[in-house]
């Protein structure tokens, strides 16, 4: 399977920079997924996650209040307003997890859309 680029970037910094297998964006049109190879584009991001399929095999979600992205078939580069990393150990997550629905509570978009995106942060934890 062929990898690309990924890098989300923040004001405060890079959450993530790494290969990966594919991600899951949410576009302003809806939901869509990005694997090597693909064609160019530059789109907006509506709150939500991003979904990131590693190189191992795990998966990391990002929860994010707004952004774009460009697109191209080497490198995938987000810039976001705010993120937060949803990782680590039970604790750590527990924390982002609450973290993360803060951020999506307080985006300027729709109750239907911080609704659907709170409920698939909380299916993170089982």
């Amino acid at each position: 399977m062929e990898f690309f680029k990924l890098e989300i970037v923040t004001p405060g910094g890079v959450i993530f920079d790494n290969n990966v297998k594919q991600v899951t964006l949410p576009g302003s049109e809806g939901e869509f997924g990005v694997l090597a190879g693909h064609a160019t584009l530059v789109s907006l991001l509506d709150t939500g996650v991003i979904v990131i399929d590693t190189v191992e095999s795990k998966e990391i979600a990002v929860a994010i209040n707004s952004g774009y992205v460009k697109v191209d078939e080497e490198k995938t580069l987000c810039i976001v307003d705010g993120a937060v990393a949803i990782s680590g150990d039970d604790n750590e997550i527990a924390a982002a997890i609450e973290e993360a629905k803060e951020l999506l509570k307080s985006a300027e978009t729709t109750n239907a859309t911080i609704a659907t995106a709170v409920s698939k942060i909380e299916k993170i934890k089982g």
